[in-house]
């Protein structure tokens, strides 16, 4: 009988809607797999098709973190999927608990695919791609069905070794697995609706439920009419509340002049909004041709290329305007949702100026 390439088991917990399914999976051959619940010296003698041995593979190439957030009380999951379905262009393993530790020790799970689909990871409305990604996956929580964890990703690889490294103590060395991650501009890329983004790692922690993607991050919405590009100093996604956020020096311009800039932007390709946020070092700002509009907060059509300003608590909204300049799209400066007190008195009989 051949000998097993993995010292030890695979645990595979694929984990998705609350339930939990957990099979164990040695890596004989790649047509001989031994049967559930089995150690690799118990595999059985007879040969198992290559096909069958694929599919499954694919099929628990998976895994997914469920947060329960503290603001709503919602789960909310983040889902990490190897696209391809064979070791030759990348590894899926998940170790469990080792000789001399917890029983309740989190998994360590390694993601790698240098094929064309990559590694690709789900959180909110951001499909993620990365050739390499680590996971960390915590014991539930009391009354909880699925968990939550960390997530390390960037560019790098992964590969089984014949025996596990003499002297190295980690999770991955004792289970015979290496990950060597190669943090690259340009590798982590974020996909959101007609916008993509380019960062060059990735980091989720369940303390505070937000993924952090390191820049310097370029940015590219497509458009018909008005395409959009741009960069910030890193990517913020939060889990419980549903947002990404663009973070430091972000500068937006569309290829119809107008340029915008903010310490921070919280975008939404799917309802085609970005709102600008200025800070004291760095104002927000819209600026087309002779028009600049700065304020604390500044509302971003993207379809339309127009902005609107808000009012910030205890800021300003000022701006200059040339009359009569042909210009790609409007500056408001008030919020179309809360317009600004008329200025001239109103009488009786007279209404109020629009």
């Amino acid at each position: 009988m051949p000998r097993s390439r993995l010292t030890v088991a695979f645990l595979t917990a694929l984990l998705s809607g609350g339930s939990v399914l957990t099979i164990a999976l040695a890596q004989q051959n790649p047509t001989r797999p031994p049967a559930q619940g089995q150690t690799p010296g118990d595999a059985p003698d007879q040969d198992v098709p290559a096909t069958e041995f694929g599919e499954a593979q694919a099929e628990q190439s998976s895994l997914t973190l469920v947060r329960r957030s503290e603001k709503d009380g919602k789960d909310r999951q983040i889902v990490i999927v190897k696209s391809g379905t064979t070791d030759t262009t990348g590894v899926f393993a998940i170790c469990g608990p080792q000789d001399g530790e917890p029983e309740d020790a989190p998994n360590v799970a390694v993601f790698s695919e240098t094929g064309a689909g990559g590694v690709q990871i789900t959180i909110d409305k951001n499909v993620i791609r990365v050739p390499l990604a680590v996971v960390t996956q915590l014991p539930p929580k009391e009354g909880q069905e699925g968990s939550d964890g960390r997530v390390e990703a960037s560019a790098g690889t992964a590969r089984f070794l014949d025996v596990a490294p003499e002297g190295k103590t980690d999770r991955l060395s004792r289970c015979a697995v290496e990950a060597t991650p190669r943090p690259t501009p340009d590798t982590v890329v974020v996909t959101q609706g007609r916008t993509e983004l380019k960062g060059q790692k990735l980091v989720y922690d369940s303390a505070d439920g937000i993924a952090r993607i390191d820049g310097p991050v370029a940015f590219r919405r497509s458009s018909d009419k008005d395409p959009l590009t741009g960069k910030s100093d890193r990517i913020e996604v939060s889990v419980d509340d549903e947002k990404t956020t663009l973070v430091g020096n972000v500068e937006l311009k569309s290829s119809g002049g107008r340029t915008s800039r903010a310490a921070r932007v919280e975008y939404d390709d799917t309802r085609n909004v970005a709102r600008l946020y200025g800070s004291a070092e760095q104002p927000a700002e819209s600026v087309q041709g002779g028009d600049t509009l700065r304020a604390g907060v500044i509302v971003y059509d993207l379809d339309r290329n127009e902005v609107y300003a808000e009012k910030a608590e205890g800021g300003t909204i000022t701006g200059e305007f040339v009359d009569g300049e042909e210009g790609g799209g409007a500056v408001t400066p008030a919020a179309p949702t809360n317009p600004a007190a008329p200025t001239i008195p109103a009488t009786p009989t007279t209404p109020p100026r629009p």
